[in-house]
């Protein structure tokens, strides 16, 4: 990006034009063909341009756009329900984003100990290596330096601990404090997942202090881990769950899904959004469920992602020099690296195809989750490259 870009300088882009994309392809300006398995950052489920999506969103832009939640929109009754039929939730709240769907999820914790009598509840325990998105709220929550610096006092109300350390958190509990907040696989964080272990005894300890738990499954909800959302893997549900990125496929959406006793206190008035389940966003919505909730989906993503897997770890045990091992669940894979993630990102940019880093010094791997076994193998061949690429520049600089 030029120097005299209109645009507030707060990303370092790549220097890619994307004109349009076709499934797990993107294709720039001047004509190259990019394989993408960074997703969006994890929200292009069904790849670019899904045939299923395009068809709602055109059907639905020819009908109403927006009408505000002063009205019933009847997308939305119809998505809450779907939702609340695949999880543990009993109510939905959609937002705009994943920061919006954090701050509604932090705002019924706090008002769900209010309403029974405990208002000095109010503290979240959350977890170092996390990240909730970019409002003064989430950037406390997640509590990095990096992200906070330069932004005015933190916002008051969480406590950091050190990941999946269960005698951290029992330390960090106070009269004060109103929940747990965690991602069960960290995605910025370096691709790490929170043992089962340790969510169970999270799980006993909110409801041996009736507290509440609070997932952020932003990232690896909607089918990326090869379950709907990740804590059905688990069989450890929540009270609250921030969910965004893959569930509109592409369009800017999010929900908080709550039980009815978590979401009790959240009574007209006390929560609103202005574009938040609007009906454009709800075409979508139940567009990108229409395809995850299929039979037999979620079942080739777990398919997929063994083959995937099975790929990446030849590729490790082969250029132990550059990986150091694989980590991840379904389709929210992370490569561990001996080398910098950056230089690894920029082998793979050379062999014309993308990633995402993530902290850690990991590249995560995002492909849509309706990526192709044949596309996956194209992808592992394009991996391989890279790695071979840097090894061999390695083997060089050492002779």
């Amino acid at each position: 990006m030029d120097s005299h870009s209109p645009l507030f300088a707060t990303y370092s882009r790549a220097d890619i034009r994307v004109e349009r994309g076709e499934g797990v392809w993107l294709l720039t300006e001047d004509g190259k063909r990019y394989l993408d398995f960074s997703g969006g950052i994890a929200v292009n489920v069904l790849g670019h341009a899904h045939p299923h999506l395009v068809d709602a969103l055109k059907a639905q832009a020819e009908k109403l756009w927006h009408t505000s939640n002063l009205y019933e929109i009847p997308g939305q009754e119809r998505l809450a329900r779907r939702l609340v039929a695949a999880t543990f939730a009993d109510r939905a709240f959609f937002t705009n984003s994943g920061a919006e769907a954090l701050e509604c999820a932090v705002k019924t914790a706090r008002r769900y100990q209010y309403t029974n009598g405990h208002p000095e509840r109010y503290r979240i325990i959350t977890f170092e290596g996390a990240f909730h998105g970019r409002t003064l709220a989430t950037i406390a929550a997640g509590g990095q330096q990096k992200y906070l610096e330069g932004f005015g006092p933190k916002v008051e109300g969480f406590d950091q601990v050190p990941f999946a350390d269960i005698e951290a958190v029992k330390a960090a509990m106070t009269d004060e404090t109103a929940g747990f907040l965690i991602e069960p696989i960290q995605g910025e964080g370096g691709i790490r997942s929170a043992p089962v272990e340790f969510l169970r005894q999270l799980r006993k300890l909110a409801d041996e202090s009736d507290l509440l738990l609070i997932y952020d499954e932003v990232q690896t909800g909607v089918g990326r881990t090869g379950h709907f959302y990740a804590y059905q893997g688990s069989g450890v549900a929540p009270d609250i769950l921030a969910s965004a990125k893959g569930i509109g496929g592409g369009f800017p959406m999010g929900v908080c899904l709550a039980t009815e006793a978590a979401s009790a206190g959240m009574v007209a008035g006390t929560h609103g959004t202005t574009y938040g389940g609007n009906p454009l966003a709800m075409a979508v919505g139940n567009a990108v469920l229409d395809v995850v909730l299929q039979e037999g989906f979620l079942d080739n993503v777990q398919e997929m992602a063994l083959l995937f897997k099975q790929g990446l770890a030849s590729i490790a045990d082969r250029f132990p020099d550059v990986v150091e091992g694989i980590r991840g669940e379904g389709m929210l894979v992370g490569l561990k690296m001996r080398v910098p993630n950056t230089s690894f990102i920029a082998a793979l940019r050379a062999q014309m195809m993308l990633a995402v880093p993530a902290g850690d010094n990991v590249v995560r791997m995002l492909p849509p989750l309706v990526v192709a076994p044949e596309e996956l193998r194209e992808g592992l061949r394009r991996i391989e490259a890279a790695a071979e690429s840097i090894s061999t520049a390695l083997g060089e600089n050492a002779a």
